[in-house]
């Protein structure tokens, strides 16, 4: 028999109902099921830290670090990686095949016989150890302040040197002043009361973290020092807030990095322990930042001049020559990412995400690898386009520089067929012998710093285009 009309509507109704409970049900088994994965993914953030081992100032060998800070570790062993982007990588490649004008720029310097490509992390102490410029030449033990974990070893020889166990600090600042004197050899091998050789690692966990709490730190005696004199010398620097800070304080207390900078300055100080210009100062061969006047080229030049160092005297031009090293932090500091308060670790180590766990990628290389969370994280636009952007700069770069190559070596050949004339004049050869230095000092500035001219673009462009202006210049001073 039909239903009623009434009736129909009844038990629609009804099943609307049910339908609205069973979907009021569900809503609400995803709305606990939702709650439920944000308290774990809360609390999965909060643990981030599981003390498997006790890490302590003498723990220096990384996987144990790694007991505690997996992630980090997992992501720190990936130095080894060979990953190669249009101007750099980490494959030790010889540059002096790669472009023979640098044996004429490095005649009569050990950088002469042997220059390759820089590899990462994980290869700093092993090719230290192995370039023809340490077992062929006489290198003085502070190479090793950059190319190891030096904690351990410094403390050990500030000890034997008299400094008492409880001034931890006096002992480092010692044992570094005494380990840069040292043959390369000698020191490379120091070891502990135990016989354990005190120097087996490269950079680690300890040299930019403190154990206990994680906090980055400025560990290098180097560094330390140089931004003593730099933040004394009033020379402008926009990128670090907290030597302004300081500045305008009655200056009373001393500038202590550790404690004035902010974690996002440690994020780029941390690198500058080694990613900087120096030189070996005095017969003590104490590593020495030149930022007496400054962190410009010219600025280090000026220094260099007033203290009357050179690297070597070139074996063709006769010219006092200065050989940059990697001037990164320095170059950097004068772009528009420093200015902006972008830090290294922001493009080289980007934050990674692991669940509810956030860290800071360990495995240090180009953003150019993975630019979507080194670059894209600011800059909205499609990677191709961000990639394009960066390697157009770069070419430029690379264009500019073997100008400055060329015109440089040119200058050098001039100079040295002058030197073979009986009626030269010397006051001509002198001025062209300092061009020659002041030319080559910042060719080589660009060249040895690893960003291609990135990090600073029209800083890198300006000064090599002063190197091609005085190299012609130089030329000049000798047809005169």
């Amino acid at each position: 028999m039909l239903k009623s009309s009434e009736e129909r509507r009844t038990a629609v109704f009804s099943l609307s109902h049910v339908a609205l409970v069973l979907v009021a049900a569900v809503a609400t088994a995803g709305v606990m099921g939702l709650w439920r994965n944000i308290m774990e993914r809360k609390a999965e953030s909060r643990q981030r830290v599981f003390e498997v081992v006790q890490i302590d100032e003498q723990t220096v060998d990384p996987a144990e670090w790694g007991k505690n800070f997996p992630r980090q570790y997992d992501s720190y062993r990936r130095t080894v990686d060979t990953e190669r982007t249009r101007h750099g990588g980490s494959e030790a490649f010889q540059k002096l095949d790669d472009d023979p004008l640098w044996r004429v720029l490095f005649k009569g310097y050990a950088f002469g016989v042997d220059y390759r490509e820089e590899r990462g992390h994980a290869y700093m102490l092993q090719d230290q150890d192995e370039t023809l410029r340490v077992t062929q030449f006489k290198q003085p033990g502070a190479c090793l302040h950059c190319h190891a974990s030096v904690l351990p070893l410094y403390r050990h020889v500030g000890a034997l040197a008299g400094v008492d166990t409880g001034d931890a600090a006096g002992q480092v600042m010692k044992g570094f002043e005494v380990v840069c004197g040292m043959p390369y050899a000698e020191a490379r091998n120091l070891t502990d009361a135990k016989g354990t050789k005190l120097v087996q690692h490269p950079v680690t966990c300890l040299d930019c973290h403190e154990p206990k709490t994680m906090r980055l730190r400025v560990t290098r005696p180097a560094l330390l020092e140089g931004l003593d004199v730099l933040v004394r010398a009033d020379a402008p620097l926009p990128h670090l807030p907290s030597v302004a800070r300081w500045r305008q304080g009655s200056r009373a207390r001393a500038y202590d990095v550790n404690v004035e900078a902010s974690h996002q300055e440690m994020r780029a100080l941390v690198c500058a322990q080694c990613h900087v210009e120096y030189y070996f100062k005095g017969d003590g061969k104490r590593v020495t930042y030149p930022w007496h006047n400054g962190l410009k080229v010219e600025e280090a030049e000026a220094y260099y001049d007033a203290v009357g160092h050179a690297d070597w005297v070139h074996a063709d031009s006769g010219a006092d020559v200065l050989k940059a090293q990697h001037p990164e932090f320095e170059l950097w500091s004068q772009g528009i990412h420093a200015r902006s308060g972008v830090s290294c670790a922001d493009c080289h180590m980007p934050y990674v995400r692991e669940g509810a766990v956030k860290v800071s990628s360990h495995h240090v290389r180009s953003p150019l690898l993975d630019p979507a969370r080194s670059c894209q994280t600011c800059h909205r636009l499609p990677e191709k386009e961000l990639v394009a952007r960066v390697e157009a700069i770069q070419d430029r770069t690379r264009a500019l520089m073997l100008r400055a190559e060329e015109a440089t070596v040119g200058l050098i050949a001039a100079l040295a067929e002058a030197g073979k004339r009986a009626d030269a004049p010397q006051e001509a050869i002198t001025r062209a012998r300092a061009l020659h230095r002041q030319a080559q000092w910042r060719l080589d500035f660009v060249a040895a710093e690893n960003s291609m001219g990135f990090h600073a673009p029209q800083e890198s462009a300006r000064i090599l285009g002063e190197a091609i202006d005085l190299a012609h210049r130089g030329r000049i001073a000798l047809m005169k």
